[in-house]
């Protein structure tokens, strides 16, 4: 998954994990709170040390013994952690010194065979770690004391871990270059099946999936690597109305969602194909238009409707995006893979059209066609008059009309303009903007 070799990040609820994860990583990109378990999936990350680098995966609070189904697929989702990694950092807390938990999970990470280091944590100065660090010595492993609140002991930290890597060869410090062809950001209400289908992607357990609703509190990037293309995943808590966000922790959650929708390049926003549009789903569906954001609907679950109604269902669908037609819809599923093979070429083909530019000599003999064809409308005695189209950016592409007075535009012809460019220049699925200046021509 990762060119560089790979550090878990493991130990009991609350210990401090995601915040150690973030101070390494020198940016907010784990959730923390005070209230115990907020990580649950595997989270990754890059460190950059010198000339070396090393991937992090932080993952979330363990209880071993918990009959619980989250917790006991939090613990697959550790295993699965220690498996991949090379180091192993046991994270445990400083404070309130050793647990049966602490001493549980370093009999699990011995077996494991794999190098481990024991990260004392909340230790917020030299004069404190006498007190702290007594109890730890009965584990028998090498150890070190930080405060990933504060930084204490940090860089000593990333200097440990550095030796006791492995050394990276040539090609492994070409391959950390590398980035994503393209990133994708999942987006959509509580339960509509978002990890999953990253899950049967990858075609393994990446993501927590569970019946609750809000599994997934924070945003978690996840890489795919598929023939010559990289893509970048990035799966995000589900978004409810405001009326239905409890607390602050989901709060952040939610807002961290639309965030990471925003760092994506295409945004797929899944929906259950078996229930209609929420009020919700239409007011995510307005913001990202408004945002003018590359966007697929992905009508998730389609194997829970009959093959006769399939055709009805997606015309719903389409009928509710009235507003903003030019929204690719497809049709997906979990369970019986419908339609995985033709999503990511659709967001390739998506954001193809983002990046398209056409030449101004191009645009103004299209804008000579389009008001030739069809003339604004009159109004207040005077005829709106084009002088000059061109584009100004791109992604998505923007296209600027200079003209004699824009209070004379009528929507219903802008709306006719929207419509023969994308005709025009093969825009069908990319949102477009377009400008509209008063000059004198």
């Amino acid at each position: 998954m990762n060119a560089c070799p790979l550090v878990a990040v493991i130990g009991r609820t609350n210990v401090g994990k995601s915040t150690l994860f973030n101070r390494l990583l020198r940016q907010n990109k784990a959730l923390t709170h005070d209230r115990p378990g907020v990580t649950r999936d595997r989270m990754y990350g890059q460190v950059q040390a010198e000339e070396r680098c090393f991937a992090l995966v932080d993952t979330g609070g363990i209880e071993p013994e918990s009959e619980e189904h989250l917790q006991s697929t939090i613990m697959e989702q550790a295993r699965e952690a220690i498996d991949e990694a090379q180091l192993i950092l046991l994270v445990v807390d400083g404070k309130k010194g050793l647990s049966p938990i602490d001493q549980e999970l370093a009999v699990l990470i011995r077996r494991s065979r794999k190098p481990v280091l024991l990260v004392v944590n909340k230790v917020d100065g030299p004069e404190q770690e006498t007190g702290c660090l007594a109890d730890f010595h009965a584990l028998g492993l090498e150890m070190t004391a930080v405060s990933a609140a504060h930084g204490y002991g940090c860089p000593f930290l990333v200097q440990a871990i550095m030796q006791r890597l492995p050394e990276q060869s040539a090609e492994t410090s070409d391959a950390q270059k590398t980035h994503p062809d393209l990133s994708l950001a999942l987006l959509g209400r509580p339960n509509v099946g978002k990890s999953s289908l990253i899950n049967t992607l990858l075609g393994e357990k990446r993501l927590i999936v569970s019946p609750d609703a809000g599994t997934t509190r924070d945003s978690v990037d996840v890489v795919l690597d598929r023939g010559e293309s990289r893509y970048l995943f990035v799966d995000t808590a589900g978004v409810r109305r405001k009326s239905r966000i409890r607390d602050s922790l989901e709060r952040y959650s939610v807002l961290r969602a639309l965030k990471s929708s925003k760092r994506a390049q295409v945004t797929i926003l899944v929906v259950d194909a078996a229930q209609p549009l929420s009020v919700q789903d239409k007011r995510l569906l307005s913001f990202l238009d408004k945002e003018k954001t590359p966007l697929i609907l992905a009508l998730n679950k389609i194997d829970l409707i009959s093959r006769p109604q399939r055709p009805k269902v997606k015309a719903y669908f389409e009928q509710e995006l009235r507003f903003c037609p030019h929204v690719p819809v497809i049709a997906t599923s979990s369970v019986t893979r419908a339609g995985l093979g033709g999503l990511l070429p659709l967001a390739e083909k998506l954001w193809a059209e983002c990046g398209q530019r056409v030449t101004t000599g191009e645009l103004n003999r299209v804008l000579q066609e389009m008001t030739s064809r069809h003339q604004p409308p009159v109004v207040k005695g005077r005829r709106a008059k084009f002088y000059y189209l061109t584009q100004a950016e791109s992604t998505p592409p923007t296209f600027v009309f200079f003209m004699n007075d824009r209070g004379l535009l009528k929507e219903n012809y802008a709306k006719y303009l929207e419509k023969q460019i994308r005709k025009r220049f093969g825009l069908s699925m990319t949102p477009i903007s377009l400008v509209f200046r008063t000059s004198q021509g």
